[in-house]
Formats: C-alpha cells, structure tokens, sequence
C-alpha cells in the first residue's frame, strides 16, 4: 500500500502520521520544506521536493491524496497533477470543497482516464489517535482503489467511513454536517450563558458540563470539549468573541434556499457568527440611534 499525500498541515500531517503507522508507504509533499522534514523525522514518511518527484517514487495506477484550502489551491493542484497523471491515477480531494466543484472536477478529469473522489473528513486536530471520520463520493471502482487507504484512516477499518454515493455526494454530506454542528455549538454556547447569567446562582459551569457528559441527553463529543475548555480556562479571559466561518456553513444556508427548505438553526447559527466578526457594530448603533430618535431613548456614547 502506498500513496501521495499533497498538503501536509496540521489535518494532511497527522493523517500521513496515522496511515504510516497502519503501515502504508507515504510519499508527502508540501510547499513548506520544514513541515515534509519535520514528518519525516517524526511519522516516516518519503520526502518529495515537486509533484515530479512524488509521482515518481509511487508505482501506476497510483492514488494521490490532497489536504489543501478549498477554492483556488486545490484548483491549480489538480490542474497542474492532470498532466503528470495516467490513465487508472487516482485523486482524492479530502479538504472542504464546495461539491459543486467536485462534481465538475470529476468530468474534468475523467476524459483524461482520471478517478476522483470527495472525501468529506471529519475528525480535526483529535483525527491522528481517534480516527476520521470519513464521507466519501465516487465510482464504486475508484472508490475500491482507494478503501483500503479509508479502512487505515477511520476509527476502525469496519466502521467510521462510508461511500455514501457518486461525485460530490461525500463533499454535500460533510457540507451538511458541518451545518448542524454550527447549530449544535450555538446551542451550547445560548445554554451556557443563559446559566452564566444568573448570577445569584453562582454556577460553576465546569462543573455543570462536566456533570452533563454523564447519562445526560446532551451528552457529546462537543459537550466533552466544551467542558475541558471550562475547567481549563472557566472565565475565557483569554479568548477574543470572535467565530469564524467556514465556507460549509454558507454552502448549506444556500443549499436551503435552493432547496427551499427551511433550516432556522443552521441558517441563524450562520448568522451570529457572522455579528460576531462585526468589528464596527454599525448595525447595533443604528438601532441604538433610532431607538434615541422615536423614543428619546438614552444613547450610551463611547469614550
């Protein structure tokens, strides 16, 4: 068993780290020399200074693995791999790609004798020791020359994968996952507070999600997060408001619309990580202000 693995960060590091330790022969390339050395040294894995170089040490038909931003890097990687690749190659995109990209980068390749496949993977910085989870589109032949690779990366070769359907159907699942765990956050962190804010109480909310992880119906993995989070830091002094999103969180708010399909949470989850990136609170102050202007409602200034 051996691969090419395109992206060596800290998802694509750890996934070389956990296939070369399931025995597969990595061959990894990155743009950052330190980062390929690094695994290297500490994974095992075959250096490559050029795509050139990967592809030569991996015998046809060969499978080439990409961890990289979605968009217009792994755009140009795919386009610069076309010519290098032979008919029966193999390419996985494992990154957070929209599936309409995947599905037209699949008949892209495919006059060229070209497999694709769009694995949706889950897992994140906890994915080197507990496994990936893993959503994978493709041809039933492609995706039978890449299982055994899936089979090494889930938690366990029977279970934690499957190829949920054709091209773009692994990139549209992981789309949705994503949309319900922004939804799954939001509530916690609504819950949270809500229990912060009764101050009289006192509550200790280490306590209290850590209490929740046992028998509790809202018990998870993010609750288990959540609650180390908690005993590690109890007031976040140290963590800015601010939420980053996702283009999978936008991709399934729009989904929905085409869909017509209401999804409230997901699409508000969406949303108020969005007012959390809202630097100058413009919005807040025109409300403030016409509250001023029909209500003679106070204004607080800024100092």
């Amino acid at each position: 068993m051996e691969i090419g693995l395109i992206g060596l960060g800290k998802m694509g590091g750890n996934m070389a780290t956990r296939l070369c330790r399931g025995g597969v022969r990595v061959v990894g390339f990155d743009r950052s020399p330190e980062v390929v050395s690094t695994l290297v040294q500490s994974a095992g894995i075959l250096p490559a200074n050029s795509l050139e170089a990967l592809l030569a040490q991996l015998a046809p038909p060969r499978v080439v693995w990409l961890m990289l931003p979605s968009g217009a890097v792994t755009e140009a990687q795919i386009q610069a791999l076309i010519p290098l690749l032979q008919k029966g190659d193999v390419i996985v995109d494992g990154g957070n790609s929209n599936y309409h990209d995947s599905e037209r980068r699949a008949a892209l390749l495919a006059p060229h004798g070209i497999g694709f496949a769009d694995a949706g993977t889950s897992g994140g910085v906890w994915g080197l020791e507990n496994g990936y989870c893993l959503m994978v589109g493709a041809t039933k032949l492609v995706f039978e020359q890449i299982a055994p690779f899936i089979r090494v990366l889930a938690p366990a070769p029977d279970r934690g994968w499957a190829h949920v359907g054709p091209v773009g159907a692994g990139h549209f699942v992981k789309m949705v996952h994503n949309g319900i765990e922004y939804g799954m956050m939001q509530s916690l962190a609504e819950g949270l507070s809500l229990l912060q804010g009764k101050q009289q109480f006192a509550l200790d909310l280490a306590q209290i999600t850590a209490l929740w992880r046992e028998g509790s119906v809202v018990r998870s993995w993010l609750l288990d997060l959540t609650a180390q989070g908690l005993i590690a830091d109890p007031a976040l002094q140290h963590v800015a408001p601010y939420v980053a999103d996702s283009g999978e969180g936008r991709w399934s708010a729009i989904e929905a619309i085409d869909q017509g399909l209401a999804t409230p949470v997901l699409s508000l989850a969406l949303q108020m990580r969005f007012q959390s990136q809202d630097q100058t609170g413009f919005g807040f102050r025109l409300l403030s202000m016409m509250r001023n202007a029909f209500g003679g409602h106070a204004l607080r200034e800024l100092p």
